[in-house]
């Protein structure tokens, strides 16, 4: 008697190998409705932010002037060469790089500062995270005006203080070579701080109130709980927020131009300033135009840098 065994069925392992890639797989509908719903986001951007920025990289590889009869011409890379010998354009960079630095360390650190207080359950809460965030609902030009007010040499708050406790006689701040630049840190230090804020108490307010619990029932001290629990889970949105801050803070322009117009001496002259002066007092359009090529492929690279930096310390840590 021949006795018919039944064949097992295969496995899922045997059933995968015999597949051949991408034969049974579903292909995936493109869904063209989809691009009607990106639309209004994704135009005003393509024509508001990568037009003019295509058409300003076309344009620094011109010689455009304001005022002249003859038509613009294609002159290549000569205003890049003319921009290297730059000595005053290279000065302003470096006081751009000083003042992104000297804003955004000081900032975040105070930001991340206050964000640990209003995160606390204190009375009137609600009061001191409205009070905290004033300064950035001003405009930069009110801000300006303000601190103007602030730094007068005749009869401002700043000076009046210092006469009250015997500390000063009534220095003129903004003009002075030594402290004009420190000066306009500080305003920009207390104009950018509350966005640092916000941000910082968000991801502050995100982290589990049950991993401080465990970590203080550890015997975990404040240090030892904001080194274990709070950084670990702020630092994607410090690294977001720094990042954010240095371009900001390299791009300025109008708290600047109201405080310092870039005075004395060229002390407080930013790269946009420079720029500004060029294309719209000069007329150099087409120089403007590189020097912004350079200072966006200059921000870029420093960003990079400090991008790549702290995310291998992050990988390290």
């Amino acid at each position: 008697m021949t006795s018919v065994t039944e064949a097992s069925p295969p496995s899922p392992q045997v059933r995968r190998a015999g597949r051949r890639p991408g034969r049974d797989r579903p292909r995936k509908a493109v869904d063209h409705g989809a691009w009607f719903l990106v639309l209004p986001a994704l135009l005003p951007i393509l024509v508001l932010s990568a037009g003019p920025l295509l058409y300003g990289i076309l344009l620094a590889f011109t010689d455009a002037q304001s005022g002249r009869t003859e038509p613009t011409r294609w002159i290549g890379a000569l205003n890049f060469r003319d921009l290297l010998h730059d000595t005053l354009f290279w000065e302003s960079f470096r006081i751009g790089l000083v003042w992104a630095v000297g804003v955004t360390v000081p900032q975040f650190l105070l930001a991340l500062g206050l964000a640990l207080l209003l995160n606390q359950g204190l009375r009137l809460r609600w009061l001191a995270r409205a009070l905290a965030i004033i300064p950035w609902a001003m405009p930069e030009v009110v801000v300006g005006i303000m601190w103007r007010l602030v730094y007068n040499p005749d009869a401002g708050i700043l000076n009046e203080t210092l006469r009250d406790v015997g500390l000063g006689s009534g220095r003129d701040w903004l003009s002075g070579l030594a402290t004009a630049l420190p000066a306009v840190i500080v305003v920009g230090v207390w104009a950018g701080m509350p966005q640092t804020t916000v941000a910082l108490l968000a991801g502050l307010q995100n982290t589990p109130r049950e991993l401080h619990e465990a970590a203080a029932v550890d015997g975990a001290g404040a240090w030892r709980r904001f080194r274990t629990v709070t950084w670990p889970a702020l630092r994607p949105i410090a690294l977001a927020i720094t990042a954010l801050n240095l371009i900001w803070n390299f791009n300025s322009f109008a708290l600047v131009y109201v405080l310092t117009n870039g005075g004395p001496g060229g002390r407080t002259r930013l790269p946009m300033l420079f720029a500004y002066e060029e294309a719209f007092r000069y007329g150099q359009f087409g120089y403007a135009a590189a020097m912004g090529c350079v200072m966006v492929a200059g921000i870029s690279i420093a960003l990079a840098v400090f991008l790549v930096g702290r995310l291998r310390g992050g990988d390290d840590a």
